[in-house]
């Protein structure tokens, strides 16, 4: 069991408070998934459970965890970059509890993590893995501690759909406590059954956060359910206030008439309007008692905004894209695919899925290089690694902004804003954003150039389980060509006209 009390963290740079007063015990067999928008501090709590100096360069920390002797272990959103020249057997010998485990205990471990039992002692460089083996390699190394609780950031990230659907079950299985973040809808509804919610309210000046012991299907369905109704309550509390104020002005307006207007020469009828004024402003008090208890409108984290502009728009009979390439080859030299054919009309949403290392994004380079050759057409791009297209050094208006003219600032601030970014983290340099905030700066450049034609790699992967949806609706009313690569079932199915499954003979219609 984990307990955590009065847990306070605050961001150094810009003294901001990302959680406030959280407290929390997680179970063995308790399956939590920790949901927020990007930046919010998700990442930095599951770094202080597990050693709090990880996070001290950046933020500081006040409050209590109890372990009780648990053993955690933590698997990062990223490989610690010490072991991209690792062999896998030495990455494994860098866990002491590995030697302590016999041979049946590996047995298990291979087993539990479907990786075959030699893995262990793989002289495979740890960066050639794909992003599947790569996971199941991190978690069988977990696994050798025995550990009663497993931290996860992001362990969806960059898997196909057969290594998702094996995660799920994986951690629908394990006796150990899962503490995780996910951005993977479906991932999240097949396998929460606690969710923590971490939020930053009005211009993210304010955090707060919502511990619920339901499944993330039936928490989203409360929570929209209670917002409503306090929408509908406050709009209904003001409602009555106005019926209530404008009585009370008709009142008022007529005592004050009658005071002006009553005779000296009448005493009497002075001192009974002296007595209704007195009425009069009692009322008033009470009334505005009443505003103060007056329901509030739901304060929520602002959802992100966006829409290309009608100009991206291309007609449906217009060629796109007219592919056929023989063989593909990586950039070893390594035979990828073959009898490769892809056709792309315009206003078509293509998507490409299949199996981690069968080459889609080789594939997806070679789309864009042909692509970005065009003059008929404007060609954006998100790269799987953002850091091929962003400037680490630059700040959000500056990548967007490059000649600074005035008024190009002036619209680039105002897109930042709709994206959610506060005026401080316009001023961030790009290496400081958060995944998240790095994919929405590439949207943000595509739509700034009006591009009618985007080719995305994994375009979901950093948005948040909130955030998603927006993305997903914008790319269905998008009047473009789209040509993505994605796992995401969510996208697969509601933004996808059609969906081709790559492996080794080519591409194949789902």
């Amino acid at each position: 069991m984990l307990q955590i009390q009065d847990l306070t963290i605050t961001c150094l740079k810009d003294q901001r408070i990302l959680l406030d007063h959280f407290s929390y015990t997680l179970n063995h067999s308790d399956k939590t998934v920790i949901i927020g928008e990007e930046g919010n501090g998700k990442s930095t709590l599951l770094k202080w459970i597990f050693d709090p100096s990880l996070i001290s360069s950046y933020a500081e920390a006040s409050g209590t965890i109890s372990r009780q002797n648990e053993i955690i272990r933590y698997l990062p959103q990223e490989l610690d970059k010490t072991y991209h020249s690792k062999t896998v057997y030495e990455f494994f010998c860098d866990e002491p509890c590995f030697f302590m485990r016999t041979p049946a205990d590996l047995s298990r471990i291979a087993a539990d993590t479907g990786i075959p039992l030699d893995r262990f002692y793989s002289d495979q460089i740890m960066h050639t893995l794909s992003g599947g083996e790569k996971v199941r390699i991190q978690l069988a190394r977990l696994l050798t501690a025995d550990p009663g609780i497993l931290l996860l950031d992001e362990p969806t990230n960059d898997l196909d759909i057969e290594t998702l659907e094996w995660l799920e079950s994986f951690i629908k299985k394990t006796d150990a406590g899962v503490l995780y973040i996910s951005h993977d809808e479906t991932f999240i509804e097949n396998t929460a059954d606690r969710i923590i919610h971490i939020e930053l309210v009005k211009r993210k000046t304010e955090s707060r956060w919502t511990a619920s012991d339901i499944s993330y299907s039936e928490y989203i369905k409360r929570r929209n359910a209670a917002l409503s109704h306090q929408e509908q309550m406050a709009e209904s509390d003001r409602r009555q206030d106005r019926i209530r104020m404008e009585k009370f002005r008709r009142i008022r307006s007529r005592v004050e008439h009658e005071q002006r207007t009553v005779s000296r020469q009448d005493p009497h009828s002075g001192r009974l309007l002296k007595k209704k004024m007195k009425s009069v402003k009692s009322m008033e008090k009470r009334f505005e008692k009443q505003r103060e208890d007056m329901t509030d409108f739901p304060v929520v984290e602002e959802a992100v905004f966006f829409d290309f502009p009608g100009s991206c728009a291309v007609p449906p009979g217009k060629r796109i894209l007219d592919l056929d390439i023989p063989v593909l080859y990586s950039p070893d030299g390594t035979l990828l695919s073959r009898d490769i054919r892809l056709y792309v009309p315009g206003s078509g949403k293509i998507c490409i899925t299949g199996r981690n290392g069968c080459g889609k994004t080789t594939l997806l380079k070679k789309i864009y290089e042909e692509l970005s050759q065009r003059t008929d057409i404007r060609t954006g791009w998100m790269p799987q690694d953002y850091e091929d297209l962003l400037d680490p050094d630059l700040d959000p208006v500056a990548f967007l902004a490059k000649d600074r003219d005035r008024d190009t600032v002036t619209k680039v601030r105002q897109y930042l804003g709709s994206m959610r970014y506060t005026t401080d983290e316009m001023t961030h340099a790009c290496a400081e954003l958060s995944g998240g905030q790095k994919a929405k700066l590439l949207i943000l450049k595509m739509i700034l150039d009006e591009c009618n034609v985007l080719v995305l790699d994994e375009p979901t992967r950093n948005f948040s389980p909130l955030s998603a949806p927006v993305f997903r609706q914008v790319i269905r009313r998008f009047g473009g060509t789209v040509i993505a690569v994605s796992h995401d079932r969510k996208y697969l199915r509601e933004c996808a006209d059609t969906v081709y499954a790559m492996d080794r003979l080519g591409l194949h219609k789902e």
